[in-house]
């Protein structure tokens, strides 16, 4: 008869389950208030939402300052692993949502926010990613990605246009193969190794000294692929522009943003330790990978006539660029990682909370799409400030000096040199000199064209407080980024390097 197994709450750590219950606590409030009294004002709801991810973020501090004095903290059987690189991205992820969150509050024509439900979802979206940045095992990053997945999927729906519709069900498509693929590389990897988690997995394959390497190959590939939707990595980008398209502005941004850096984390746990233990093969599927996404998107970004569709564009050749650092694997590459995208945090949900500002309700005869480039010329006319502003992000977002974003390319571009990624480094260049036509393109509509017939009404003037806010915090963040880089950075390597990484 088998003796029955005593396990201590002491043993299972349960506190290190505390971020994400919070996001799903908060989820389940709204729920209920909207359950004993309907109909209560958006507003209320916005402020117990930034109220739990204000707790969400202190429990992630909390853990941060326990990790630099105890280091790694495992919990719940080992399936939850809180170091560096899991308190670095959840407060990404968490600030991200805090900045997106106000801006339910700019505009009464987006009926969504108008429901309880949609800001439950985005809770349990934040608690999805949370889970899948905080662990090593597959089986709970999959759990993570499909808690997260589902709920984006019915965002993007609630928008309730026909082309929202359309962007729910081909995420929801893509998102199904890609999961399908991510459970089958993980069934073989638990197949050749014994193991679901990450650091086992690596073990098992050292000890047998890659002997199934075939297999290997096998499932790096399908997890590769499931991996390159979420961040949208060439070939399996084709959602990417349309689904943008089809959400809200501000949503879009959004998604170019958190989604991608749980996955970027997931992709650093995956195949950094495979790259390590000098899997050629590897080297060179992720090295064509990253210089076709870098590449190939900004060349289609070059000829889109959609300001939207070339923002969408522009963050796959970010997420591309960032990739990079994941090939090259060095401490320098993944602090340079959390680096670059706390950077385009700031400038990219700007650059897509912008398009608000330029909105209208419907569109002009021969008009095919919400955002063309004609919409914005002589904004600067109509709206100097918005113009300037927008011009702003457009310049920090090409890496021009001393915006934000040019400190975490150059950083990156060292980190390239430093690994002894010289061609790539050249080819990252070259990639962010190609990307300064694009944006400097959107700049010489706005400051030195005509304004368009139907397009000469200033929306700016009118704005919310909360819009103006959230649009002058990005603004902020992005010129006088150049005074915080160098302590951030100090921070960020300090998690990084103690997460063995």
């Amino acid at each position: 008869m088998l003796e029955p197994i005593n396990v201590s709450l002491a043993s299972l750590n349960i506190m290190t389950l505390a971020p994400m219950l919070i996001a799903i606590v908060g989820a389940l409030v709204i729920l209920c208030i909207d359950l004993f009294k309907g109909g209560l004002h958006k507003s209320l709801y916005v402020m117990v939402s930034l109220l739990f991810l204000l707790l969400d973020l202190g429990a992630i501090i909390d853990f941060g300052n326990g990790f630099l004095k105890n280091g790694t903290v495992l919990g719940m059987f080992d399936v939850m692993l809180i170091d560096g690189l899991a308190i670095m991205a959840q407060i990404i992820i968490v600030v991200g949502s805090m900045l997106f969150i106000p801006l339910a509050l700019t505009s009464k024509r987006f009926h969504e926010y108008n429901y309880p439900e949609y800001f439950a979802l985005f809770l349990f979206m934040i608690a999805g990613f949370q889970f899948m940045v905080a662990s090593d095992n597959l089986i709970m990053i999959f759990i993570g990605l499909e808690t997260a997945s589902l709920a984006l999927y019915t965002l993007i729906a609630l928008h309730n246009r026909s082309k929202s519709f359309e962007a729910a069900v081909k995420y929801f498509t893509m998102g199904a193969l890609a999961a399908g693929f991510f459970a089958f590389g993980s069934m073989i990897f638990y197949a050749i190794t014994g193991s679901v988690e990450i650091n086992q997995i690596a073990l098992a394959l050292a000890k047998d000294e890659y002997a199934n390497i075939g297999f290997v190959l096998i499932a790096v590939v399908f997890l590769l692929a499931a991996i390159g939707f979420k961040i949208s990595m060439v070939p399996f980008h084709t959602w990417t522009p349309d689904v943008y398209e089809g959400s809200s502005a501000a949503l879009a941004g959004y998604m170019s943003i958190v989604p991608k850096i749980a996955g970027f984390v997931v992709a650093m746990r995956l195949f950094e330790f495979l790259v390590h233990s000098g899997v050629v093969w590897l080297q060179v599927v992720l090295y064509v990978a990253v210089v076709v996404t870098m590449t190939a998107s900004n060349i289609w970004a070059l000829v889109q006539s959609d300001v939207k569709r070339m923002l969408a564009y522009s963050s796959i050749s970010h997420a591309g660029f960032v990739m990079a650092a994941i090939l090259i694997g060095t401490t320098q590459s993944n602090s340079g990682l959390f680096l670059y995208w706390a950077l385009f945090s700031f400038t990219n949900l700007g650059a897509f909370t912008m398009l608000w500002v330029n909105r209208q309700k419907n569109l002009l005869p021969g008009q095919s799409s919400d955002h063309p480039y004609e919409k914005f010329a002589g904004m600067v006319k109509t709206m100097p400030m918005a113009a300037v502003v927008m011009a702003l992000f457009m310049l920090s977002l090409a890496g021009v000096p001393p915006f934000g974003l040019f400190w975490g390319k150059m950083y990156m571009i060292g980190s390239a040199v430093t690994g002894g990624y010289t061609v790539l480094a050249l080819i990252m260049a070259l990639n962010s000199a190609i990307a300064a036509y694009y944006y400097l393109k959107l700049i010489v509509f706005m400051f030195m064209k005509e304004p368009m017939p139907g397009y000469e009404q200033g929306y700016l003037l009118n704005a919310s407080l909360s819009l103006k806010t959230i649009i002058g915090i990005a603004a902020v963040g992005t010129i006088f980024a150049v005074f915080a880089v160098n302590p951030l950075l100090k921070v960020i390597t300090l998690f990084v390097y103690n997460s063995g990484y």
